[in-house]
C-alpha cells in the first residue's frame, strides 16, 4: 500500500488557501515504510521521481517489482509528456486561449494567417510579418508534378486521406536533403531556426496544395496554380476550383466564414493527432514525414474522423422523428454518438456558441439541410436525458462543425481534410517548441521560456504481466 500526503492539504481542509501549483507530495510506502518526499511543479510531479519507490527484493519476485515505481495509465488519461507556453484548453470553465490571448479576442478580430502566426511564432504579426509569412506560403504553394501524379495515380473515388497520404510520400521523395536519414545528417534542424521556420513554411504550404489536389481529382476539376496577391485561404480556394462561376475567384463570404470558423480549430493542445506528429518527430524526423502520423491519427474515428461519422449519422437516421429510438440504442451502449462528449471538456464546448453564431449567416441554406434539424433534435434530447446531463456529456464543434462546411458549399467527404488543414499551424507550433527553438526577440514568452532544449525519444513502457 502507498499512502500520499502533501504539504497544502491540511491548509486546504482548513479553509486557508486555495490549492497552489506547486509544493511538495509526501508518498509513504506501506510495503516498506519508506517516506519520499516528491517536487510538484505546475501542478504536476516528474514521474521519474517515481523511479526511487522501490519494493525489497523478494525470492522469486518480478523485476519490475523492485525496478521502481511506474505509472499505469492507458490511453494517457492522466499523463502529461511535456511543457508548453502554446494553448491552454480549460476543460472545466469551458475557455481556450492561444498564447494567453482568449479565443474569443481572436475569433472577432484576427484573421487565420494571423492567427497561426501568432501560434507558431508566439506574437501577433505586425503589418510586414503578415506580409512575409503569406508571401513565403503562396511561394510554396505550387506542388511538383511528381505529387500531382502520385495523387492522380488513386481512383477518383479513393480514401481522400489515402491520398494525401501517398502526397506526402511524394513531396519527402521530392526534396530528401529535408530527410534527416536521407541526407546523412541527424541534425539538419536541431538548432537551426532558420530550416525549422522553412520546414514549417513548406509543410503548411505542402498539406494546402494536397487538399486542393485531392478535391480537384475528386471532383474532375482543373487545378488552378496560386496567386501571389491573395492570402493563404483564398489561394486554397482558387486552387480547389471553389470559386464563384462568374469570375472565377473565391467568394468573400465563404473566405471570411473560414477565417472565422479555422480560428477556432486552429490548436486544441495535446490532441491524438498532435501527440502522434510530435512522436515521430522526437525521432528527429522532418516534418513533412511526421504528418502522415497526423493524417493517419486524424482519420481516425475517434478523432478528427467523428466529424465525418456525425454527418454520416445524420444521413442515417433521416428525419427528427428517429433520433429518440438512436438515443435509447446509445444508452444502452448498441450505437456510439459522435459529435457528443469530449475527453477534455465537462461544459458546453466553448467553440460551440462561436459555431452556431456563424450558422445563422447562412438561414435559409441550413434550413434546407434536413440534416441539420437531425442535430438540433439530437441536442435537444441528449441534453435534456439524465444519462447524458449526469455524466456531464455535452455537444461539441464536430456535432455542428460540419454544417459550416455543407452550408458554404463543400461536400461532407472534404470536410475532415479541411478541418485538418486548418489545425496544422498549431502543430507546427508545438513541433517547433517540442525541438526547443527560442521565441523571436519580439516575443514575450522568450523571457518565460522553459522548454527542454534537448529533444528526448519518446518511448513509453508497459507493465509486464506474462
Amino acid at each position: 500500500m502507498v499512502h500520499i500526503s502533501s504539504t497544502w492539504l491540511g491548509q486546504i481542509f482548513m479553509g486557508k488557501v486555495g490549492m497552489p501549483s506547486s509544493g511538495t507530495l509526501e508518498v509513504i510506502d506501506h510495503r516498506n515504510g519508506r517516506r519520499y518526499h516528491l517536487e510538484i511543479s505546475d501542478n504536476a510531479i516528474q514521474a521519474s521521481d517515481l523511479q526511487q519507490i522501490r519494493a525489497e527484493p523478494m525470492l522469486g519476485s518480478a523485476s519490475s517489482s523492485v525496478s521502481g515505481l511506474k505509472v499505469l495509465d492507458p490511453g494517457f488519461a492522466n499523463r502529461a509528456v511535456m511543457k508548453s507556453q502554446i494553448t491552454h484548453v480549460d476543460g472545466i470553465e469551458g475557455t481556450i486561449h492561444y498564447r494567453q490571448h482568449s479565443l474569443a479576442d481572436l475569433f472577432g478580430h484576427h484573421t487565420y494567417e494571423e492567427v497561426a502566426y501568432l501560434l507558431v511564432w508566439g506574437h501577433l504579426p505586425s503589418r510586414l510579418e503578415s506580409e512575409q509569412f503569406r508571401s513565403s506560403l503562396v511561394e510554396a504553394l505550387t506542388p511538383p508534378p511528381l505529387v500531382a501524379e502520385a495523387v492522380t495515380s488513386f481512383p477518383s473515388d479513393a480514401p481522400p486521406f489515402s491520398m494525401i497520404l501517398a502526397g506526402l510520400a511524394a513531396y519527402a521523395a521530392w526534396r530528401p536533403e529535408s530527410v534527416p536519414t536521407a541526407a546523412g545528417n541527424a541534425n539538419i534542424y536541431l538548432g537551426r531556426a532558420d530550416r525549422v521556420d522553412q520546414a514549417i513554411i513548406r509543410t503548411m504550404s505542402a498539406m494546402a496544395a494536397l487538399v486542393a489536389l485531392v478535391y480537384c481529382h475528386q471532383h474532375n476539376k482543373s487545378f488552378t496554380r496560386p496567386d501571389p496577391s491573395k492570402t493563404f485561404i483564398e489561394n486554397i480556394l482558387l486552387m480547389m476550383g471553389f470559386t464563384e462561376k462568374e469570375n472565377k475567384t473565391p467568394d468573400p463570404k465563404v473566405v471570411g466564414c473560414l477565417n472565422k470558423l479555422w480560428v477556432l480549430y486552429c490548436d486544441h493542445e495535446m490532441t491524438n493527432s498532435t501527440a502522434a506528429f510530435l512522436h515521430v518527430a522526437s525521432t528527429l524526423a522532418d516534418p513533412i514525414s511526421c504528418c502522415t502520423a497526423y493524417v493517419a491519427s486524424g482519420n481516425g474515428p475517434l478523432h478528427a474522423g467523428a466529424i465525418d461519422l456525425a454527418y454520416k449519422a445524420f444521413e442515417r437516421l433521416g428525419t427528427p422523428d428517429k433520433v429518440l429510438p438512436m438515443i435509447e440504442d446509445v444508452k444502452a451502449k448498441k450505437y456510439r454518438l459522435f459529435g457528443y462528449g469530449h475527453r477534455i471538456y465537462k461544459t458546453v464546448d466553448p467553440r460551440l456558441g462561436f459555431i452556431r453564431a456563424m450558422l445563422d449567416d447562412f438561414p435559409e441554406t441550413v434550413k434546407q439541410n434536413p440534416l441539420f434539424a437531425v442535430a438540433m433534435e439530437i441536442d435537444k434530447i441528449a441534453s435534456q436525458d439524465h444519462y447524458f446531463t449526469s455524466r456531464k456529456l455535452k455537444a461539441n464543434a464536430d456535432l455542428y462543425g460540419c454544417f459550416v462546411y455543407t452550408a458554404l458549399g463543400f461536400e461532407p467527404d472534404i470536410i475532415l481534410l479541411l478541418t485538418m488543414l486548418s489545425r496544422l499551424p498549431g502543430v507546427m507550433a508545438h513541433w517547433r517548441e517540442s525541438i526547443g527553438m527560442p521565441m523571436p526577440i519580439s516575443s514575450r514568452a522568450v523571457l518565460t521560456m522553459t522548454v527542454d532544449q534537448q529533444p528526448r525519444l519518446w518511448r513509453p513502457q508497459q507493465v509486464y504481466v506474462g
